[in-house]
């Protein structure tokens, strides 16, 4: 791909590194579609006659010995997952389960044509791969886990046995700004609710209505910027326009992933005939007002609107349209409790990430995230008990603890002075609120001494990610530096 070789071009150090992103991007791996790109780890362990795991849920351990040398130095567990986040633009033609990745180079950075990247985490699985095909490479013994699932509720980490190995250092290459050291994360909890609804027939004109145009991101690390909800929006616009006239809901679809601040939002109604234009009317009031209050957050805010034809539809019952309309204004989203133990740090946050309709009900779903396990369990429990009492059943899935930090650690330590040797100025030291399989791993095996760091990666989730290319090849060089200087046992 001539992109990709215009990167080598200017990063001939971290040359295999692209070249293995570019095998990884012609993969599909989306969540629970990991099979291709854990059997692909496998042959490449089995091609370099390297020690390998794979378990029944695809995640794969990969073991390097040490190189002349390095014999009594720390092992070295790199980790990273697999797995990547599928959001592509409107209009994408793209089939996430069957076609890879369209990678172009915009300037400074790194890109794919209408999706996201994958960066989040492939970049940490072809840094792994490009040391492990360097012979030159000076390292301590490595022991790489590549994990599945992490993007929906970290999956892999949980179910992943790790007995078999020697190390006790963990590398996660899974932070996205170069110069960062990531040494705490939040928990997380999946909140399930089901409506169920009962419908009605009734004749009218039918209107397919959009919220788009928003930013979306990564529903953690991008949850202080206040971007709009597209299913929050769309619970404000049924709510103003039921308001002033008679609505039907046919349909309601918003959100592609637990992890994604939802960027689309789409409601099939029915409206009278006779009121198109006032519908219009309310259409246009709405929009304009939204515009005024995400100017700076979500400029591109919109609401489409496209009129169909006329007949008879299945609507929800006004009783089950009111229920629906009242969890999307009344649900808790976004940022709930910052910290005061770090300041500018998110404590508590939730995303109302999806919402799916069918005959029978409407399904929600929200995302959870704290730093304060009693924070987020209380949260789940409040978010259970409001809507249960509106007849909604609500289950809590998917919980898992966040990751406390350890500001005495050891290879906090030591990798600080290497930043330092290398760069003259200390790294950022920081947690952050979005889940890290730290968390998972460290719970299971609270012995590790674990660090998270990474290259930068730029609107994570979304198709507008994006990889700067020379901190590509500066982390590179600092993970070199890093495994070349581990302490000798």
């Amino acid at each position: 791909m001539s992109s990709l070789k215009e990167i080598q071009a200017l990063q001939l150090q971290s040359e295999k590194v692209f070249d293995y992103f570019e095998e990884i991007c012609a993969i599909p791996h989306g969540s629970r579609n990991t099979k291709a790109i854990s059997d692909y780890l496998v042959a490449f362990a089995k091609k370099h006659d390297l020690t390998w795991y794979q378990d029944e849920s695809n995640n794969v351990v990969i073991v390097q010995e040490a190189t002349a040398g390095y014999e009594q130095a720390d092992t070295i567990i790199l980790q990273g997952h697999m797995d990547m986040v599928c959001e592509k633009e409107n209009g994408c033609a793209i089939d996430f389960e069957k076609d890879g990745l369209d990678l172009y180079v915009d300037g400074d950075f790194l890109k794919a044509r209408g999706t996201t990247l994958g960066g989040d985490d492939g970049i940490a699985v072809a840094y792994a791969l490009a040391i492990m095909d360097s012979p030159e490479i000076a390292h301590p013994r490595l022991e790489v886990v590549i994990t599945v699932d992490e993007e929906i509720g970290m999956l892999g980490a949980e179910v992943i046995d790790l007995s078999m190995l020697k190390g006790h250092k963990l590398l996660n290459i899974d932070s996205d700004v170069e110069g960062h050291f990531l040494t705490s994360c939040a928990g997380g909890m999946t909140v399930e609710t089901t409506i169920p609804v009962d419908r009605m027939s009734q004749n009218g004109l039918a209107v397919t209505l959009t919220v788009t145009g928003l930013c979306g991101g990564h529903s953690g690390s991008e949850i202080d910027k206040e971007h709009a909800n597209a299913n929050m929006v769309m619970g404000r616009v049924l709510k103003y326009v039921s308001d002033r006239m008679e609505l039907g809901v046919v349909t309601l679809e918003g959100g592609l992933k637990d992890n994604a601040i939802p960027r689309e939002c789409t409601a099939g109604l029915l409206i009278p005939e006779e009121k198109k234009e006032e519908f219009t009317t309310y259409i246009k009031e709405l929009t304009a007002e939204l515009k005024k209050e995400y100017a700076v957050s979500d400029a591109g805010i919109t609401i489409d609107c496209a009129f169909g034809e006329k007949g008879e539809a299945s609507i929800l019952s006004y009783t089950a349209m009111a229920r629906v309309i009242f969890y999307l204004r009344h649900v808790p989203n976004g940022v709930q409790h910052m910290s005061t133990v770090m300041p500018g740090l998110v404590q508590t946050s939730t995303n109302l990430a999806r919402v799916v309709s069918d005959g029978r009900s409407v399904q929600l779903q929200c995302l959870l995230r704290s730093s304060v396990n009693s924070e987020k369990e209380a949260l789940g429990d409040a978010i259970a008990a409001v809507f249960e009492l509106a007849g909604a059943k609500v289950e809590l899935t998917g919980s898992y603890d966040g990751w406390n930090p350890d500001m005495d650690s050891p290879i906090l330590k030591a990798m600080t002075a290497s930043y330092e040797a290398l760069y003259g100025s200390r790294p950022s030291v920081m947690a952050i609120h979005a889940g890290l399989e730290c968390g998972v791993i460290g719970g299971t095996y609270p012995k590790l001494d674990m660090i998270s760091f990474g290259p930068t990666i730029c609107y994570p989730h979304s198709p507008d990610e994006r990889v700067e290319i020379a901190s590509v090849g500066k982390f590179y060089e600092f993970l070199l530096h890093t495994l070349k200087h581990i302490p000798v046992r």
